[in-house]
C-alpha cells in the first residue's frame, strides 16, 4: 500500500459553493485537521472572487423590518404570506460546553474551527463573499470587557451587543434611546465599547448593510433571574421606542443584551468571522460555553440581524407552520400573565413579528417562556413536542411524559418542521431535534468533561487523535434533546430530561379534565334523512355537480379512499370560467419543496395525528387544571350523532348560527353581523362556536347559505383581531364539504371540526338508490351497509386531510389549523381581508357581491323547477357538454394530421387548422390573458434566426418508462436528438442500448429496436437529461455518466408534495430490470428525496451528481406556488445549472384527483416570480431557467420567454405528437393506442414514429420564428425576460373584470448574459475535490486502463464530501456499473464527510477508520465499504454512532459493514446492496426494494415501512423488536430455512473478518443460541425465495426460549 500522502488543498480546506461556472477559484476557510487557524495574510490570500461577470445591480433592502407596536394598540392583525416567505433558510449548528465550569479560551477556538468546518452547510450572496450569515454565542466574556471598562462586574451588570446605524448622527440618536430606556426601567449606564472589527474581510454585498457595532454594559441592583427578566423588559421597551423614530427604521438591532450570553454574529462567511471580531482571537475571551452557526439563505439580499444564533437558539430547518403559529400567538397575547411581571406584560408585546424570520419568532416565544420561569428544555418540549402516540415505550414505562405531551397539545400548537435546535440561557445548553429527526445531529461526550453537539462529526479535525477520550457518542434522534446544566455539570439525555420536565406538575391529574371523544365510535345514520326530491334539491342549491357526486362523494363510499385520475387539470381557472365555481376551488394547496420535506402520511404516519381540541386554551405562561378542560377529538370529521353530543358538552357553553343572507341584501353586511354576534357570544363564555347551514325546513328561495369557507374565515379573522381566537373554537355543521381538499380550506382557516351532513346524506341516497342495489345485487359492488358507506367516506377524506399535511411536511392537524397554507388565484383584496387575511393572492379577482352573486346562481337553480338530475360540469371529465379542457380528442386529431402521424410529411395547412382551434378555444390559462405589445415594427421573416437554433431551447417532460410504454419514450428520445433538444427520462434509469449511434438502419428499421419504424443511421434513443427522483429507481453510476444533463425532481406539477406509485401490472420483466426490482411488485417512490429535507441538503445532492458527471449541468425541478422565487434563489445560490419551473396543469399517469384539481400554481405565476428574484439578487446569470406548464403552441412560447424563460418544456403534446388521443385511461394500463401501457398487445397499436415529433416541433419553431418577424424580433434573446411587453388583454368574461396582470407585466431588469449565453455556459464545478487526487494519479490511471490494482492510503476530514463519486464516474463511464475487473483499494483515516463513498461501482473498496457523516454508499452499485472506529475509541463500538442518516439511499449493488450504529432510514430504498450495522435509528429498511440488511444490535420504530423487497435480518435481544416493524407489506418471522441461516451467518462472518466487531464474534462464538434470537422480515416478493421458504431447518427457531411463541408474525 502505498503510504499516506498529506491532504491536498481539496483535503483541508471547504470549497465556496458560489464559484461561478467558469470559475476554478477556491477558498480557504481554516485547516480542519489542524489545531492551527490559517494567518491573516494567507487567510485574505483565499479570499473569494466575484462570480464570472457577475453584475451587482440588485437592489439591496436595509435590515429586515421589526414591527415593534405599542402596548397601546388592542387589536391584532393576521400576518401575510409574503412577510413571512422572504427569507428561508436552513445550516450548520453545533455546541461546546464544559461539565466542570471550565472558562477557556480553546472553547472558543474549537468553535471557531467547527464553524470553519462547516461552510459548505452555508451559502454566500452573489459576490461569492457575502455570507448568509454567521456566528457565535458563548458566555459574557468578564475578564475581556472588564480590562477594557472599569466597573464591569459579573452578576451585577448586563452586557447588549448592538447593531447601530452607519450614520453617526443616527447612531448617537439610538444610544441616547437605549440609555434612557434602560435607565427607565432601573438600570445604570456603565459604559459603552466599540466593538473591534476588520471592516476588509467583509464582503461587498454585506458591507452595504454592515452595522456599527458597539456593546452597552448596564448595571443594576437586581441578581439571577429577576437580573435577566429586567434586561429583557428593557430591550422591549427600547425597540418600541426605537420603532416610533422613522428616522432610524430598521437600522438599529439588539442582537443580545443579558447578564449570562452575548451574541457575535454578522452576514460573514464562517472562515472570516473570528477575523472579522477581533474580541474572538483574544486570549482573554474564556467561556465555559459556545454555540455556532452557519447559515443558507434562499434569498440573498444582506440581512445582518437575520444571522444566527438569535438570542436565545440557533435553528437548522424550517417552520413549516408559521402563519398559523404566529396569529395565534398574536391572539393570546391578552391572556399572557403571570405574576413575575408585575402587571408588565403589556411592555413584553408584539411577541412575534411577522417581518422576522421563522427563527427568530421562535426564539422570541422561546425566549419568553424561559424569562417567565419555564425551564428551558420544558420551553423547547412544549414547542417542539416528540411524537408521543404509538409510541409503546411511553405508553409501558413513562405514561407522566405523554400527560405532559397530551395536556400542552391543548394550550400551545406545536411548531412544526424539520429542526435542529441549539439553545441556552447561560445556565444550560443543549439540543432538540424535531419529532421526524429530519436534521442531522451528532453529540459526543469526552473524559475532560467536554459534551458536544454538531450536524456533523469531524469538525474538530481530531476523529483519531480524541478517539481515547471520548467515552460516549450518539446522535439525537426524532424528537430528542441533550442538555448540559453548566452550574450542576451535568449531561441529561431525552428520557432523563422528559421524566425529569414532566414530573414538575401533576400533567396525569390535569389531563384528565379533557374529555376524549371518539369519532370513530359516533354512529351513522341507518336511513336517509330527506326524501330524495328535497336533497337533490340542497345538492343543486349548494352547487353539487354530477361528478361530485358519481366521483368523489361516491367513490370514496365505495371504496374508502380519494379517486385517482390521469393526465392533469387543463380546464381554466375558476375565475375565467364562465361556469360558477365553489369558493374552495379558489384556492391552491401550498406544499413543500427544497426549504422542508413532504411526509409520507402512510409509510411514517406514526408521527402524524388528526387529534383536534374543542374547547378554550387557557393562558400558557400560567399552566393550571383549568387550562385545558377541552373536548378531544380524534379527527375533525363529525357524524351527525358527533356534533349532537358535542352540542350536549354544557362546558363548552355552544352555541349555533345560522349563516345566510338576502338574495336581494347584502352579503357583506350579514358577514358583518355575524362576526359580531360571533364575538359577543365568545365574550359571554362561549367556547364552541357552530357556523350552519343546515335548513330548519326547506330550503328558502330568497335566502341562501353564504359560502361555508367565507364565513368561517371572517369569523376567525375577526375573532384574532379581537385578541378572542383562543377562547373558543369554531365548528361547522354545512353542506359545502364533500372534498379532502374542502376539509383542508376550513381547517386552514380555523375551523376545528366539520360535520358534513349533506355529503352524508348525499351517500345514503346513492346507497338506498335502485341502481346501487342493482349493482350489488349483480356483484359489481361490494355488500357494503349504508353505515359502512358513510364510514368508508370518512376513512376516506381523514386519509386525504392526512395526505394534505403531509404535502407541506406537517404533521400534525392542531399545527395545520389556522395555518392558511394556501393561495388564492381569482379573490380580490375585499375578500382576502375580510376572510383570508394574509394569504397571498397575485391576481386579485372577484369582490364580495361577486362571491355572493355565484353563490345565488347555484342558489337559484334549485328554484323554482328543480332539474330533474346533478349537472355535469365537466371539471374533471372532459365531455363537450361540459367545461373546456386545454387538452381533448379534437384538438390531438387536428394535431395528429398537422404532424402527419404515422411517419408521414407535415402538413402545414393542417397546423394552421390546429392553430385556428388553438386562438378560438376558450380562455383557459393566465397567457390566455395577457397578449404582447411590440414596441417595434416587423421585420421579414428571414431575418429571424433560424428553427434549428430555436428548437435547440425545446425539451420534453419527465414522463417516465413504465408510465408510458418502451415505444414512445425511445421515439421521443430520438426526436430530440434529431432536432438538437433535450429529451428527459424520467424517473425509472435507462437501458444502455439507448446510447448506441444506430448505423444498422434499413428501411426505417433496425434490430437494435426492432419495435420501432421511421429510423434513420445516427439516430440515438438517449435521454439528454437523465432525472434523479426520490424513488432513485435505476440512478446508477452509469446511468448519471451518460448523462448530458442531470435534473432532480424535487415536485411534479400533477402532484406536488406526493410520491408516486407504479402499479405491479406496469411492472414488467424489462421495467423492473431497469429498475433493479421485481417483475408484477408496486414500486414506490416516495414524496421526499429523503436526501432533501432543507435547502443545504439540496446543495449537497447538487455535489454529489457534479462529482459523479462533472461536464453535467443539473436541474432542478420545483412546482409554481408563491415563496418559489425566493426557493429558486436558495437553488441557484446551491450551485444548480438549471431551474426548471413547472405548473398545476402537468400531465400525471396517475394522481388523486384533489391533487390534479388543487394543488400548485399557475406556469405564469411561478416563472414570474422565479425571474425576478433571480435578477434582484443578481443570480440570473447563473442558471438556465425553463418553462414546464401545458406549453401547446409557439405564442405559448413567445409568452414563457417574456416570463424570463430559456428554455420551453412539452410533455403531454409530445406524447400526443407521437399519437395519444387523451384516452385518460392512464392510470389502468389499458391505453388503446399502446402510448400509455406496458401490455404487449396493446403496444403493438403504438402509431408513432420519430419524424412525427420531429414535425411537431418544426412547426412549433416556425410559429415562433413568424411571431418574432411581426414583433420585430431577431431572436428570441431579445424577447427573454421582457415582461413589460405583456398586457392584460380585453376578454369579455363574467368574472375577469378585475383580473391584475401586473404581477405579470413588470421588467425585472437587465442581466449581464443574453439567453442563448446562459445556456452554452458550462457546468457548474466544485472545485478541487479529493478524488481529482486520487485520479491523477499514475497508478489509478494504469489501473483503470488495464483493469490492474491500486492501492492508497489517505486521511479524510468532513469537508471532504461526495468522496468515491467522481471515481464511480469515471470507472462507470468506461466499464458500466459491474464490468471493472480490476481492484482499486482506498484506506481512509479520519472523519469523512457526506456522502462517502457514493456511486463507487464493483471493483472500488474503501475502508474508513473513524466516522461519516449522512448519505453514506448513496447510489452504491458495486464495490465495498468498511468502516470501523478508531482502535482506541474508549465507548464500545456497538454503542456508538459510526455513520448519519440516509445511508444506502438507492443503492443498487455493492456492501457495507459498519462496526458500529447508524442513525435514521438505514437501508432505505436499498435495491441490491448487502450491509451489516450494529445498530440504526427509525425507518430502517424504508421503501427496500432488493438487497439483504442484517442489523446486529437495536433498532428504532417503523421498521421495513413501505419494503416490498430484499430480506432483512433483526438481532432482538431484548424482545421488543416486534413492536417496531411496520406490518403493512412485511411478514416477521424467524429465520426457518438452511439458505436464510447461511446468508445471515454469512454477512456475520464477513462483517467479522472486515471490521473485527466484538459483537459479530459474540455473536458466532454463540451461534447455537443467539441464531434464535433473530427476526427474518420477508415481504411478499420474497416469501418464495429459498431463503425464506425453502428446506427447513432441523430445529426450528420457535422452541428457542427467547421467542414469543410464535413461529411467524403477520398483522
Amino acid at each position: 500500500m502505498a503510504p499516506a500522502s498529506s491532504l491536498s488543498l481539496s483535503g483541508l480546506k471547504t470549497r465556496c459553493r458560489c464559484l461561478s461556472a467558469k470559475s476554478t477559484v477556491t477558498r480557504a476557510y481554516g485547516v480542519c485537521s489542524s489545531s492551527e487557524s490559517p494567518s491573516l495574510s494567507s487567510r485574505r490570500r483565499f479570499r473569494s472572487l466575484p462570480a464570472g461577470g457577475a453584475s451587482h445591480r440588485a437592489r439591496h433592502s436595509a435590515l429586515p423590518v421589526f414591527r415593534y407596536r405599542s402596548s397601546a394598540i388592542v387589536s391584532a392583525t393576521a400576518v401575510d404570506f409574503d412577510d413571512i416567505t422572504r427569507d428561508r433558510d436552513a445550516c450548520g449548528v453545533g455546541f461546546i460546553a464544559s461539565l466542570e465550569g471550565k472558562r477557556t479560551h480553546e472553547t472558543v477556538r474549537k468553535a471557531v474551527r467547527a464553524l470553519e468546518c462547516m461552510e459548505h452547510r452555508g451559502a454566500c450572496s452573489a459576490d461569492d463573499d457575502s455570507g448568509d450569515g454567521a456566528g457565535f454565542m458563548t458566555e459574557i466574556p468578564w475578564k475581556l470587557l472588564s480590562s477594557d471598562i472599569d466597573g464591569v462586574v459579573e452578576g451585577e451588570c448586563g452586557v447588549g451587543m448592538i447593531f447601530l446605524p452607519q450614520d453617526a448622527t443616527r447612531a448617537a440618536s439610538c444610544k441616547k434611546v437605549i440609555v434612557e430606556e434602560a435607565a427607565a426601567k432601573g438600570l445604570e449606564l456603565v459604559g459603552w465599547r466599540d466593538v473591534p472589527v476588520d471592516k476588509e474581510v467583509v464582503g461587498k454585498f454585506a458591507r452595504e448593510t454592515e452595522p456599527e457595532i458597539a456593546q452597552v454594559i448596564l448595571k443594576s441592583s437586581l441578581k439571577g433571574k429577576e437580573l435577566e427578566r429586567q434586561l429583557y423588559i428593557t430591550r422591549k421597551s427600547i425597540e418600541a421606542k426605537i420603532e416610533t423614530m422613522p428616522e432610524i427604521g430598521d437600522d438599529c438591532y439588539i442582537c443580545s443584551l443579558s447578564g449570562k450570553v452575548v451574541v457575535y454574529k454578522g452576514m460573514l462567511r464562517s472562515s472570516v468571522v473570528q477575523y472579522f471580531y477581533l474580541d474572538l482571537q483574544s486570549e482573554l475571551f474564556e467561556t465555559v460555553f459556545a454555540i455556532y452557526h452557519r447559515r443558507f439563505s434562499t434569498n440573498t439580499t444582506p440581512k445582518w440581524p437575520l444571522a444566527q444564533p438569535m438570542r436565545f437558539l440557533g435553528h437548522n430547518g424550517e417552520i413549516n407552520t408559521l402563519q398559523g403559529n404566529l396569529n395565534l400567538m398574536m391572539s393570546r397575547e391578552k391572556t399572557l400573565k403571570h405574576p413575575v411581571w408585575n402587571g408588565k406584560e403589556d411592555e413584553l408585546l408584539p411577541i412575534c413579528s411577522p417581518t422576522a424570520s421563522d427563527s427568530a419568532n421562535l426564539d422570541r416565544v422561546a425566549e419568553l417562556m424561559t424569562k417567565t420561569g419555564f425551564e428551558v428544555e420544558e420551553a423547547m418540549m412544549i414547542l417542539v413536542p416528540e411524537a408521543y402516540d404509538n409510541h409503546p415505550e411511553l405508553d409501558e414505562k413513562y405514561p407522566e411524559v405523554k400527560a405532559f405531551y397530551r395536556y400542552y397539545e391543548g394550550l400551545q400548537e406545536g411548531w412544526d418542521g424539520p429542526a435542529l435546535l441549539i439553545f441556552s440561557d447561560g445556565n444550560k445548553v443543549g439540543a432538540r431535534l424535531d419529532r421526524n429527526g429530519l436534521r442531522p445531529a451528532r453529540f459526543w461526550q469526552t473524559d475532560d468533561g467536554y459534551v458536544y453537539v454538531a450536524s456533523e462529526v469531524g469538525v474538530f479535525g481530531d476523529t483519531l487523535e480524541s478517539a481515547s477520550g471520548v467515552v460516549s457518542k450518539g446522535r439525537l434522534g426524532p424528537g430528542h434533546m441533550v442538555s448540559v446544566d453548566l452550574q450542576n455539570g451535568t449531561f441529561s439525555t431525552n428520557i432523563d430530561i422528559a421524566k425529569s420536565v414532566s414530573s414538575n406538575k401533576p400533567y396525569e391529574e390535569w389531563t384528565k379534565s379533557i374529555v376524549d371523544l371518539d369519532t370513530d365510535s359516533c354512529e351513522y345514520k341507518s336511513e336517509p334523512q330527506w326524501s330524495a326530491k328535497d336533497a337533490l334539491e340542497m345538492q343543486v342549491a349548494f352547487g353539487y355537480g354530477l361528478e361530485d357526486s358519481q366521483l368523489i362523494i361516491e367513490g370514496m363510499a365505495a371504496e374508502g379512499r380519494e379517486p385517482t385520475f390521469c393526465m392533469g387539470d387543463t380546464i381554466a381557472l375558476p375565475f375565467m370560467s364562465e361556469r360558477p365555481h365553489l369558493l374552495y376551488n379558489y384556492f391552491k394547496q401550498r406544499f413543500a419543496q427544497v426549504t422542508n420535506p413532504a411526509i409520507d402520511p402512510l409509510r411514517e404516519g406514526l408521527v402524524m395525528s388528526l387529534d383536534v381540541r374543542i374547547g378554550r386554551r387557557g393562558n400558557l405562561l400560567e399552566p393550571s387544571k383549568d387550562s385545558v378542560r377541552q373536548v378531544s377529538l380524534s379527527s375533525p370529521v363529525l357524524t351527525e350523532e358527533g356534533l349532537d353530543l358535542l352540542m350536549k358538552e354544557n362546558s363548552l357553553k355552544p352555541k349555533k348560527f345560522h349563516v345566510s343572507f338576502e338574495a336581494r341584501g347584502s352579503m357583506s353586511k350579514t358577514l358583518s353581523k355575524l362576526c359580531s354576534e360571533v364575538e359577543s357570544a365568545v365574550r359571554e363564555g362561549c367556547q364552541m362556536i357552530v357556523l350552519t347551514d343546515k335548513p330548519e325546513g326547506r330550503l328558502d328561495a330568497e335566502k341562501p347559505a353564504i359560502p361555508m369557507l367565507l364565513a368561517a374565515g371572517a369569523v376567525h379573522h375577526h375573532l384574532i383581531a379581537c385578541g378572542l381566537r383562543t377562547e373558543a373554537s369554531i365548528v361547522t355543521e354545512t353542506a359545502q364539504c364533500f372534498s379532502t381538499h374542502h376539509l383542508a380550506c376550513l381547517v386552514g382557516y380555523g375551523v376545528s371540526a366539520v360535520c358534513p351532513f349533506l355529503a352524508f346524506e348525499t351517500i345514503r341516497q346513492w346507497r338506498m338508490s335502485t341502481r346501487t342495489q342493482r349493482l350489488v345485487e349483480a356483484g359489481k359492488m361490494p355488500k357494503l351497509s349504508i353505515e359502512d358507506c358513510q364510514h368508508n367516506f370518512t376513512v376516506a377524506i381523514n386519509k386525504g386531510l392526512m395526505k394534505i399535511l403531509s404535502k407541506m411536511g406537517i404533521s400534525l392537524l392542531s399545527c395545520y389549523q389556522g395555518a392558511q397554507i394556501f393561495e388564492i388565484y381569482g379573490l380580490g383584496e375585499e375578500v382576502v381581508n375580510t376572510a383570508f387575511k394574509g394569504t397571498v393572492s397575485r391576481i386579485g379577482g372577484l369582490t364580495l357581491n361577486e362571491v355572493a352573486s355565484e353563490a345565488v346562481t347555484f342558489w337559484t337553480k334549485a328554484f323554482p323547477d328543480l332539474p330533474k338530475g346533478l349537472e355535469f360540469f365537466g371539471f374533471i371529465q372532459s365531455r363537450p357538454t361540459g367545461e373546456y379542457h386545454g387538452n381533448n380528442p379534437e384538438m390531438s386529431k387536428l394535431l395528429h394530421k398537422a404532424v402527419g402521424l404515422g411517419g408521414n410529411p407535415k402538413q402545414v395547412e393542417n397546423f394552421k387548422a390546429y392553430q385556428e382551434h388553438m386562438e378560438k378555444k376558450p380562455r383557459t390559462t393566465l397567457r390566455d390573458m395577457l397578449e404582447i405589445k411590440s414596441d417595434r415594427s416587423p421585420i421579414p421573416i428571414d431575418q429571424v434566426e433560424p428553427a434549428s437554433a430555436i428548437m435547440e431551447r425545446f425539451c420534453t417532460g419527465g414522463m417516465s418508462l413504465g408510465a408510458i410504454s418502451r415505444e414512445t419514450h425511445e421515439v421521443i428520445a430520438i426526436a430530440m436528438n434529431r432536432i438538437g433538444g433535450k429529451s428527459n427520462s424520467g424517473e425509472g434509469g435507462e437501458d444502455p442500448v439507448r446510447w448506441r449511434v444506430l448505423d444498422n438502419v434499413s428501411d426505417g428499421l433496425s434490430d437494435t429496436f426492432a419495435h420501432l419504424k421511421g429510423l434513420q443511421n445516427g439516430d440515438t434513443a438517449t435521454s439528454a437529461i437523465k432525472q434523479v427522483a426520490s424513488g432513485r429507481f435505476g440512478v446508477t453510476p452509469e446511468f448519471l455518466a451518460n448523462a448530458s444533463q442531470i435534473e432532480i425532481k424535487v415536485a411534479q406539477g400533477a402532484k406536488p408534495g406526493e410520491g408516486g406509485q407504479l402499479p405491479g401490472k406496469k411492472v414488467s420483466p424489462y421495467i423492473a430490470n431497469l429498475r433493479r426490482s421485481k417483475p408484477g411488485v408496486p414500486l414506490i417512490s416516495p414524496p421526499p428525496h429523503h436526501d432533501i429535507y432543507s435547502i443545504e441538503d439540496l446543495a449537497q445532492l447538487i455535489f454529489d451528481l457534479h462529482q459523479v458527471q462533472p461536464t453535467a449541468k443539473v436541474s432542478v425541478k420545483l412546482v409554481a406556488c408563491g415563496g418559489i422565487g425566493t426557493v429558486a434563489s436558495g437553488v441557484a445560490k446551491a450551485n444548480a445549472d438549471i431551474i426548471q419551473v413547472s405548473g398545476h396543469d402537468g400531465g400525471t399517469g396517475a394522481s388523486p384527483i384533489s391533487s390534479i384539481k388543487h394543488c400548485g400554481g399557475p406556469l405564469e405565476i411561478g416563472l414570474a416570480e422565479t425571474h425576478t428574484s433571480l435578477v434582484s439578487n443578481q443570480l440570473r446569470d447563473r442558471v438556465i431557467l425553463r418553462a414546464d406548464g401545458g406549453l401547446k403552441s409557439g405564442s405559448d412560447v413567445i409568452m414563457a420567454a417574456a416570463l424570463g424563460a430559456d428554455e420551453y418544456g412539452f410533455g403531454t403534446l409530445a406524447m400526443i405528437a407521437t399519437g395519444c388521443i387523451m384516452a385518460r385511461v392512464c392510470h389502468t394500463n389499458n391505453c388503446p393506442v399502446g402510448v400509455a401501457t406496458q401490455r404487449e398487445d396493446l403496444r403493438k397499436r403504438f402509431p408513432g414514429t420519430p419524424s412525427d415529433v420531429v414535425n411537431f416541433f418544426h412547426l412549433i419553431a416556425e410559429e415562433v420564428r413568424s411571431i418574432l418577424a411581426n414583433l420585430g424580433y431577431r431572436s428570441l434573446d431579445e424577447i427573454v425576460g421582457r415582461g413589460d411587453l405583456l398586457r392584460a388583454r380585453d376578454v369579455p368574461l363574467a368574472k375577469t373584470k378585475h383580473f391584475d396582470a401586473s404581477f405579470l407585466t413588470q421588467y425585472a431588469g437587465p442581466s449581464n448574459l443574453a439567453s442563448s449565453e446562459r445556456m452554452h455556459n458550462s457546468a457548474r464545478t466544485n472545485g478541487p475535490v479529493l478524488d481529482d487526487d486520487v485520479i491523477a494519479m499514475e497508478g489509478f490511471q494504469r489501473a483503470l486502463e488495464t483493469e490492474g490494482s491500486f492501492d492508497y492510503a489517505t486521511e479524510i476530514v468532513n469537508t471532504n464530501r461526495a468522496v468515491g463519486g467522481r471515481i464511480g464516474g469515471k470507472v462507470a463511464k468506461r466499464y458500466g456499473d459491474n464490468g471493472f475487473a480490476g481492484s482499486i483499494d482506498i484506506d481512509f483515516r479520519g472523519a469523512a464527510g457526506q456522502s462517502f463513498g457514493c456511486f463507487i461501482t464493483s471493483g472500488v473498496h474503501f475502508r474508513l477508520t473513524g466516522e461519516a457523516n449522512d448519505y453514506v454508499c448513496k447510489g452504491m452499485a458495486g464495490g465495498e465499504v468498511v468502516i470501523v472506529p478508531p482502535s482506541d475509541l474508549q465507548c464500545e463500538a456497538s454503542k456508538s454512532v459510526l455513520i448519519g442518516n440516509t445511508a444506502l439511499y438507492g443503492a443498487t449493488g455493492g456492501r457495507l459493514f459498519v462496526n458500529g450504529r447508524a442513525g435514521e432510514r438505514f437501508g432505505v430504498r436499498n435495491s441490491l446492496a448487502e450491509a451489516v450495522v450494529e445498530g440504526t435509528g427509525d425507518h430502517c429498511c424504508e421503501y427496500m426494494t432488493g438487497g439483504c440488511v442484517v442489523a446486529l444490535g437495536p433498532v428504532g420504530r417503523n421498521v421495513a415501512a413501505g419494503m416490498t423487497g430484499g430480506i432483512s435480518y433483526f438481532y432482538d435481544l431484548d424482545g421488543t423488536f416486534p413492536s417496531k416493524v411496520n406490518s403493512e407489506i412485511v411478514v416477521m418471522q424467524r429465520v426457518k430455512t438452511q439458505a436464510g441461516e447461511m446468508q445471515l451467518k454469512g454477512l456475520i462472518e464477513d462483517h467479522l473478518e472486515k471490521t473485527g466487531s466484538p459483537k459479530a464474534k459474540e455473536i458466532l462464538d454463540n451461534w447455537k443460541d443467539e441464531f434464535k434470537r433473530f427476526w427474518q422480515l420477508v415481504p411478499p416478493s420474497e416469501q418464495s425465495t429459498p431463503e425464506a421458504s425453502g428446506p427447513k431447518l432441523e430445529s426450528q427457531a420457535a422452541e428457542s426460549t427467547v421467542d414469543t411463541g410464535y413461529t411467524v408474525f403477520k398483522f
